[in-house]
């Protein structure tokens, strides 16, 4: 949605909020001392070290190292932008996001209007494409076809599967009431125009499955021939709201059903995903057409901690999974789970969950291939290991891949099985091996100085601003960070800020990972010993000032006679060393 959200609306919802609530809505609380605990909803543990601070209105994981307020908390649980997280957040509270607005207000408010009046109309199209399937006069062949294929009414509705009539021109009759919601309907690629000018129906005599998006919008559809020739499946093509990479079918309907579902199964194509549902397997999503996207995984290991890609076990499939394993090795962190299920020749998950049955398909899970099995299988498929040049080319394709892979454990396991083919001591392997220097929430100790320690007193207790008067000249005082001390320290003796609000401030900007880091600083001091460690630190700078000013006033008289105004500086300097 285009025009900027105010940051002053932004800070007031962070005073309005309460992230106690917003995370309990999501991840049950339980009170701890002052805070609130609970299990890392962001990686796998037993004993809890996800800690919620009511004052600071801030989250912060020991294990793992996330953190953050409340809109950082929904865009990383629901997977949502920054924008997104804002709106869920506002409509949480009974809030109306305001925009600010550009040079041309008259072309934001009508973006604005665009993005809503988009979102409306592939919503009206859903409702067409469902209300065919009951009155259309080929709906009895199609509702046929749906219960050979095993699907019941409700399932139908719970999707809200319809179909695409035959016809030409069915759809845009029936939704393009103008000139300009006809361009829309172009636009949103649910009408098409040829090279003649003629304008047509996308889609046509086909079964429609609305795509949404995580909010439950629809922003696109998948469409299922029914006979003729064209192709088996016909996906929206990339719009102004739908972009397929970053979109999975059925992860809306999963997260109705499931708030934090245990496991979740990448499946091929739609009918795969309501076929499994029915049969009660329903947390399973599909790619839309391509492979897995590292965007689409992202999203799927912020909602579970073990993905599980089932795919058909021919070369196709096969090929499909190697990529998801490919884009899943920098976001596979320790506590997460990938593996791999290949079904039978000639199998889908819709045809197999219809024979079997949900227990014993469900069975298969436990069954599937983990991922570092498949990662070798694939590797070594076509190399000789007895032979030195096979395992060679095995150290030479495994190397840049295992370089990838975020997870020490996962790391080391690699090494440690690519070491036991090459007939090798890990020691000797991992030296050909780049490791990252750091991993996340291990980050390598910062030593802490004066203008840390001030600035991370600052971030974590906001209050104490508001009892130290801000030292302008201070500016002059030449010392890393001084500019970024003197900018908090003005921001929160003239207003009251919680961390979570001061943090914000600093979203984007260079200065953000520095304070974040920062704000996780274990300093030991208790309460009422915070104020006086601040204090002593300004004088301290105070001090670094003085001494600073009066060895220039020094240095400017050999060149030439101090001023008046100078020497009464120098002697004035003097005075507050001598009392010092």
């Amino acid at each position: 949605m285009a025009g900027l959200i105010p940051k002053s609306f932004i800070h007031d919802l962070l005073e309005r909020a309460d992230i106690v609530e917003v995370v309990d809505s999501r991840v049950p609380l339980k009170k701890a001392g002052r805070n609130y605990q609970a299990c890392c909803p962001f990686h796998n543990e037993k004993t809890p070290s996800f800690s919620v601070a009511p004052d600071k209105q801030f989250y912060h994981c020991f294990g793992c190292g996330e953190h953050g307020n409340a809109i950082d908390f929904l865009m990383n649980f629901d997977g949502l932008e920054f924008p997104e997280a804002v709106e869920e957040l506002a409509s949480m509270l009974g809030l109306e996001v305001p925009r600010e607005t550009s040079v041309n207000p008259q072309a934001e408010a009508k973006k604005r209007a665009q993005a809503h009046d988009d979102y409306q109309l592939m919503e009206r199209a859903t409702q067409f494409f469902a209300k065919q399937l009951r009155s259309h006069s080929n709906s009895s062949q199609v509702i046929d076809y749906l219960k050979g294929r095993g699907l019941t009414g409700e399932t139908v509705k719970r999707f809200q599967i319809g179909y695409a009539p035959s016809e030409w021109d069915s759809l845009q009759k029936a939704l393009a009431n103008s000139a300009a919601t006809r361009q829309q309907l172009l636009d949103l690629k649910l009408l098409n125009q040829a090279d003649s000018g003629k304008v047509y129906d996308f889609f046509r005599d086909r079964i429609m499955f609305p795509i949404r998006d995580r909010r439950g919008r629809v922003v696109g559809f998948g469409g299922r021939i029914l006979a003729g020739d064209g192709p088996k499946y016909l996906n929206s093509p990339e719009t102004r709201i739908f972009h397929k990479g970053r979109e999975l079918y059925g992860f809306y309907e999963l997260k109705q059903a499931h708030r934090q579902p245990q496991q979740v199964v990448i499946v091929e194509g739609y009918m795969d995903v309501v076929a499994l549902a029915q049969a009660g397997i329903d947390y399973a999503v599909a790619s839309l057409g391509t492979a897995t996207t590292p965007e689409q995984l992202q999203m799927l290991f912020r909602a579970t901690q073990r993905v599980i890609c089932c795919y058909d076990g021919d070369r196709a499939g096969r090929d499909a999974a190697w990529r998801a394993l490919e884009n899943a090795l920098p976001l596979l962190t320790d506590g997460l789970e990938m593996s791999f299920l290949f079904l039978p020749d000639g199998e889908d998950p819709d045809s197999l969950v219809q024979k079997e049955g949900a227990e014993k398909f469900a069975e298969r899970f436990a069954q599937a291939q983990s991922f570092t099995d498949y990662f070798f299988e694939h590797l070594s498929r076509d190399l000789n290991l007895a032979s030195d040049a096979g395992r060679s080319a095995l150290l030479r394709d495994a190397r840049p891949l295992i370089e990838k892979v975020a997870s020490p454990f996962y790391r080391e396991l690699l090494l440690e099985r690519l070491a036991n083919l090459l007939r090798r001591e890990t020691s000797q392997v991992a030296a050909h091996i780049q490791t990252p220097s750091k991993t996340k929430g291990k980050q390598p100790q910062q030593k802490m100085t004066p203008m840390r320690r001030a600035i991370g007193l600052l971030i974590q207790h906001p209050e104490i601003g508001r009892e130290v008067p801000v030292h302008e000249e201070l500016a002059g005082l030449d010392i890393a960070g001084m500019p970024l001390l003197l900018e908090l320290h003005r921001l929160t003796h003239q207003q009251r800020y919680t961390t979570a609000q001061l943090l914000e401030s600093w979203r984007g900007r260079p200065e953000e990972k520095p304070l974040r880091q920062l704000s996780q600083w274990q300093h030991h001091l208790e309460a009422d010993a915070v104020i006086a460690e601040f204090r002593d630190i300004f004088l301290y700078f105070i001090d670094q000032f003085v001494e600073q000013r009066a060895s220039e006033l020094l240095e400017r008289e050999k060149h030439a006679p101090l001023t008046r105004a100078e020497r009464e500086e120098f002697m004035t300097l003097l005075k507050y060393r001598k009392g010092s």
